[in-house]
């Protein structure tokens, strides 16, 4: 039996140094496209999806996250008095209820299966898998739904791990986690391993894992061992494909764009096409 996707998990509690000075003060998931920040469009994209609680993996005295989904009753009560009802509603919309929002602390920059392990008391492992969304993937499909929940239609149908993947420059796959392919239709690709950060000389493919997965619980088994790899961090990369001989992993090439705003040019490209797209 499909295991349902009801929680996901926000890994937000990155330094941003790319942005900085900005980010010294806000998370870069706080960096808006156009009017909305980036950890909106993410949440949005679960709510579609949907997702019932999310989870959000933060860093220690840096609240503005958490501060943003919750209600702004001083700046309601202005916006009401001006008659600003649009603005007001605008505001309103974004607030998450009461119980669908968790915010857990990663004491340490340990990777991103380490932010993904600090989640586990949240989790039903016994009965739900989980998704994980990484907000600086922007993912954008103006005529259609959005990756997540294309990627959940998709994992009712193949259970396992589900990740998003496209492909980069052969010199880039040391950036990202990669793809040893068994079989590949063209949209979803089986796996047979996968390698973290590998030197493009020993890549098994370019087909890079981007910022979007569902997985299953299996995973904390060998996230709970906290076994440092590239960058000297605890993968999550790692711990799916010690998985991979008991839970199937395929690769998921969505319908859309994606935006690195984990990056400057990334940022910039992410604001100038929902520019065009909304002229507004």
């Amino acid at each position: 039996m499909v295991k349902p996707v009801r929680k996901a998990i926000f890994p937000v509690a990155g330094l941003g140094t790319r942005f900085l000075p900005a980010t010294k003060a806000i998370p870069k998931e706080m960096l808006p496209i156009l009017n909305k920040p980036l950890i909106q469009y993410a949440v949005d994209e679960a709510i579609e999806a949907g997702i019932e609680s999310f989870i959000f993996i933060v860093s220690e005295g840096r609240d503005a996250i958490k501060e943003y989904f919750a209600p702004a009753p001083e700046l309601e009560k202005v916006l009401e008095e001006q008659g600003k009802t649009d603005l007001l509603a605008l505001i309103r919309d974004v607030v998450l209820k009461p119980g669908q929002a968790t915010y857990i602390n990663q004491d340490q920059p340990l990777g991103l299966g380490h932010a993904i392990w600090c989640a586990r008391e949240e989790l039903d492992l016994d009965n739900e898998a989980l998704a994980v969304i990484l907000p600086d993937d922007l993912m954008f499909n103006q005529n259609g739904a959005g990756c997540l929940k294309q990627m959940i239609d998709v994992y009712n149908k193949t259970d396992g791990n589900l990740a998003a993947v496209e492909n980069v420059p052969k010199e880039q796959t040391n950036r990202y986690g990669i793809l040893d392919v068994v079989e590949d239709d063209g949209i979803l690709a089986k796996a047979k391993g996968l390698v973290e950060k590998p030197d493009p000389a020993d890549a098994p493919s370019t087909l890079s894992i981007i910022g979007r997965y569902i997985l299953q619980p299996e995973v904390f088994t060998f996230l709970d061992k906290k076994e440092r790899g590239a960058g000297n961090e605890i993968q999550l990369t790692d711990a799916m494909a010690r998985t991979i001989d008991t839970v199937p992993f395929h690769g998921f090439r969505f319908e859309g764009d994606r935006f690195d705003c984990g990056n400057r040019k990334g940022f910039v490209e992410a604001n100038s096409a929902f520019a065009k797209a909304f002229p507004e």
